[in-house]
């Protein structure tokens, strides 16, 4: 395991530097941030949504269970349609996909970072990455309608510590990764 986090040390330093860059941009632009968040998601939805109708009709005479698709795509459509009509539930919506999201990441860094120290000196700053990822779920899933324009300052705090610990980790694979 060691020798693949050592040999793929700058993967960790990229994560990291888009992470930063990413923290900086959602400071700069909170409102921006969260309405972007939210549009994707919608248009995503729609645009998905149309394809597997598409999918549903163009396979319908050789499977029996095309509606199912169907059914995916007009559910799809439905959710791209009321995120567009209802972007503040949707961005409470967003707010616990996001909770869920970093606290599963933080407890599988926090049990990466845990395997990892029996091998290398610096698992610390994985662990550090993974608490604050749990750290952050637990605040959205606690106070998840703060106002958008605090979440995108928090996800834009939260990037730029995680993307700080995970550079660091980068570098110090780096480091091993020539001692070897």
């Amino acid at each position: 395991m060691l020798a693949q986090w050592t040999r793929n040390w700058w993967a960790m330093v990229l994560r990291g530097v888009f992470a930063i860059l990413f923290g900086v941009l959602a400071l700069v632009w909170p409102g921006l941030t969260i309405e972007v968040l939210v549009l994707f998601l919608g248009a995503y939805m729609l645009v998905d949504g149309v394809f597997a109708i598409l999918g549903a009709f163009t396979n319908r005479g050789g499977h029996q269970r095309w509606w199912v698709l169907l059914l995916e795509g007009l559910v799809g459509i439905a959710a791209g349609i009321i995120t567009f009509l209802a972007p503040l539930l949707a961005t409470i919506v967003l707010i616990y996909v996001i909770a869920f999201w970093a606290i599963v990441t933080g407890i599988l860094e926090i049990a990466a970072a845990i395997q990892l120290r029996a091998e290398i000196q610096g698992e610390w700053l994985l662990a550090l990455g993974g608490i604050a990822s749990l750290a952050l779920g637990m605040l959205f899933l606690l106070f998840p309608a703060p106002g958008a324009l605090t979440i995108a300052l928090l996800i834009g705090v939260y990037a730029i510590i995680f993307g700080l610990l995970l550079l660091g980790l980068g570098l110090r694979l780096r480091k091993h990764g020539a001692e070897l």
